[in-house]
């Protein structure tokens, strides 16, 4: 059998190579992950204890939050100590273990956004029915939904790359092991494995950023049923929403709804969708609601 790589470690030449700027950053990026954590944290914790927040609304939202403290603890440690202790170097086993991870919650949490927006559907659209649709048994079932679809994702991810040989160089331009910079380590011709990458992660954040669209607008559209304090609650709630989805989507969709190649701005926008405090940013609005 072939071996599936001569490379045993990869070199990741990080965010950036100053010093200086490195120490900068890690202050930066530890406190928007103490927050994430922190903010996240406390939104489960005040949810389980507190039996007046049962409802499937807050279900959902407890649930993202423990999905978003996930996810953040899959892709800031290693960025952290990276920019701390400028450790550049992971083995092959760990960046695949890495890739797995992070696509697995990454991929969990956008099923789980579209679950949400049709929860919000539910409740703006359907309040006379809304206990009876969201039931606890149909709550339960797309949350496994969710975490199904992230599995199935990252499954996918990983078996189009995984068991393709490595030549060299190991040095992979980018602060973790994603898709694209290591297409470009392959040993073969890479324009079928792109397509997949694509037909995987690229087709499932614009299909789902097009649901949400459509989705919210339906909501707002119903608005006009309902009284100017309801509406201007759920105009609240569907804007912080709304918000959140488009900084969260689209550098996902600019990174994988394109030929595979790698562009100076895919670390930025990296950094955009995996510390963007989306949880946080719809807890505090749906709360509200």
């Amino acid at each position: 059998m072939q071996p599936r790589s001569n490379v045993t470690y990869f070199i990741l030449l990080g965010l950036i190579q100053d010093p200086k700027e490195q120490k900068v950053l890690f202050v930066m990026f530890l406190l928007f992950y103490i927050l994430t954590m922190g903010g996240n944290l406390l939104t489960v914790v005040a949810i389980t204890i507190n039996k007046t927040l049962n409802s499937p609304m807050y279900f959902f939202l407890a649930s993202l939050s423990f999905m978003d403290m996930a996810y953040s603890s899959s892709v800031s440690p290693r960025l952290l100590s990276d920019l701390f202790f400028e450790e550049n170097t992971i083995s092959f086993e760990s960046c695949m273990a890495f890739l797995f991870i992070e696509h697995i919650f990454g991929g969990s949490e956008v099923f789980h956004l579209l679950v949400m927006a049709y929860v919000h559907y539910v409740v703006i659209c359907k309040p006379l029915h809304y206990l009876v649709i969201m039931r606890q048994r149909v709550c339960v079932v797309l949350l496994v939904v969710s975490w199904v679809g992230g599995f199935l994702h990252s499954v996918i991810q990983l078996g189009t790359i995984y068991g393709i040989p490595f030549c060299g160089p190991n040095v992979i331009d980018h602060f973790s092991c994603d898709m694209y910079p290591l297409l470009k380590l392959f040993c073969s011709d890479t324009y079928v494995i792109g397509i997949l990458v694509v037909a995987n992660g690229g087709l499932i954040c614009t299909t789902v950023f097009l649901l949400l669209l459509i989705s919210y607008g339906v909501i707002l559209h119903s608005l006009k049923n309902l009284s100017q304090e309801g509406r201007r609650k759920a105009l609240q709630t569907c804007g912080s929403h709304i918000t959140v989805i488009v900084f969260y989507f689209v550098p996902c969709i600019f990174i994988y709804v394109r030929p595979a190649k790698t562009f100076p701005l895919d670390k930025s926008l990296t950094v955009l969708y995996n510390h963007n405090p989306h949880a946080e940013s719809i807890n505090l609005q749906s709360k509200k609601f």
